[in-house]
């Protein structure tokens, strides 16, 4: 959003930074900083210094980091508890049933390339769209999605247990990099030089032919080269006799992970091809949408990376799903970065709560009001968790207290409006998204709060 006020645009700017940090919790942090300076502000009509309020936060604001380390649950990332924990954050942004979806399809995709005591790589889960069917669609592809097809009308459309060749070879003429001239009498010399250049290339396609030859002739397994640059129309007619797939200019990205996802190795050069360098996939077959091809590489038996394909009609509804599917990867790297998860539905914001309270009570001086205001301005998120679903917010917020004040824990119920116990109900939040909540907010409204004036947005306050 192009934002105009100074404040406003510093309070955006520090949801930004938390999706940035976490992929989650930026409507919770313009929610937070909006109500501690309601909070304050209560207190400051009332005659206090803002430095005092500020002091207040502060203790405040590590009071709660230590409830949360108290709150938070310990887990080792089972698929049950990704699975609770994707939903709980795609809930909040796309409707139940695909929420739902894209949870499996993210836990699977995260699960398939996540190897223990390595750093978890998201660039290895590629999104690819299709403006096809509904977002109901979307699917997880273990493999690789090509956003082109073969460019030989005789080339097979669908291979099963296809070898794979991932090279950068170029198999057409190609110009000179320095300035160059062929000097030649005859039309016949000109031929030969034709033909000279033309069998270079040839013996290239050749060495890949007899390497299709060696590991396929008398077996049911195919072959498909895919191919950093070009291949000319030739040479594409050479492949389709021997029924080779054959695509050209492949982008690089997909070329690293091609190796990834079907194993063998990317060869530079027709030297030295051994059968050890080839991948190899299930299934590859060619998807014709209208004037768009795309290239499916599927079943490949130990993929180090996958593909996510987003389906839907239309490029709003498509933008809307990579952007959830982005937050839903996010938030499953988080717990497995965490290794521990937070009971979700204001669990937390409710035992900081009653934490601060008790915490309140051991402090002397005016500071205590600020902690007073940093425990209310906390309670906004399960009031807004209540009045999104239709229930009255000081009703559930009472109810919430009294279980909180006998150490239960307790969150929002948005079916009834009544308690529930977040971790029977499946429904957690990430730790790391809860710890920058707090520690973002209490920094941005404590500088709000000591700056004096705040200059007006816009010229208008320099034409005098």
């Amino acid at each position: 959003m192009q934002i105009q006020h100074p404040t406003a645009s510093l309070i955006a700017r520090a949801s930004t930074a938390m999706d940035d940090m976490t992929g989650d919790g930026t409507t919770s942090t313009v929610l937070v900083i909006g109500e501690l300076l309601k909070q304050a502000d209560i207190y400051i009509a009332e005659g206090l210094h803002p430095r005092v309020i500020t002091e207040g936060f502060t203790q405040a604001r590590l009071k709660a980091l230590e409830a949360l380390e108290e709150l938070k649950i310990n887990s080792p990332p089972s698929r049950e508890i990704l699975l609770d924990v994707t939903r709980t954050s795609l809930r909040t942004k796309v409707e139940k049933e695909l929420a739902d979806l894209l949870a499996e399809v993210c836990v699977d995709a995260i699960l398939a390339i996540h190897k223990t005591g390595k750093e978890l790589d998201l660039h290895m889960v590629e999104l690819m769209e299709m403006k096809h069917k509904t977002s109901g669609d979307s699917c997880l592809v273990k493999g690789v999605v090509l956003d082109h097809g073969a460019r030989h009308p005789d080339m097979p459309k669908s291979v099963k247990n296809a070898f794979i060749l991932t090279c950068n070879v170029s198999m057409e003429y190609e110009k000179s990099e320095v300035n160059s001239g062929f000097f030649y009498k005859t039309a016949e010399d000109r031929e030969k030089f034709v033909a000279a250049e033309r069998e270079f290339i040839e013996q290239r396609v050749h060495k890949i032919i007899e390497l299709k030859k060696k590991v396929c002739d008398g077996t049911d397994k195919t072959f498909v080269v895919i191919n950093q640059k070009g291949i000319d129309p030739q040479s594409l007619d050479l492949f389709a006799r021997e029924g080779i797939i054959a695509l050209r200019r492949a982008k690089r990205r997909n070329m690293e992970r091609l190796t990834l996802a079907c194993g063998g190795t990317a060869m530079n050069s027709v030297e030295g091809l051994e059968p050890s360098v080839l991948g190899f996939a299930g299934s590859v077959y060619e998807h014709v949408l209208g004037e768009e091809k795309f290239t499916f590489v599927e079943e490949c038996k130990n993929p180090e990376s996958v593909t996510i394909l987003l389906k839907g009609p239309n490029k709003h509804t498509l933008m809307q799903t990579k952007d959830a599917v982005r937050d839903g990867l996010r938030a499953i790297k988080n717990v497995i970065d965490d290794g521990a998860v937070v009971p979700g539905a204001g669990a937390f914001e409710i035992a900081a709560w009653a934490a601060l309270q008790k915490y309140k009570n051991s402090v002397k001086g005016k500071s205590r009001l600020g902690i007073q205001a940093y425990a209310e301005a906390l309670l906004i998120i399960p009031k807004t968790i209540a009045v999104n679903s239709g229930f009255d917010a000081q009703d559930t917020i009472v109810k919430l207290q009294e279980a909180a004040e006998e150490g239960v824990t307790v969150g929002v119920d948005v079916n009834s409006g009544e308690v529930l116990n977040p971790a029977t109900a499946g429904i957690y939040d990430n730790l790391t998204v809860k710890r920058q909540i707090i520690n973002s907010c209490t920094v941005i409204a404590s500088n709000l709060l000591l700056v004096d004036e705040v200059m007006r947005a816009g010229m208008s306050s320099l034409k005098g």
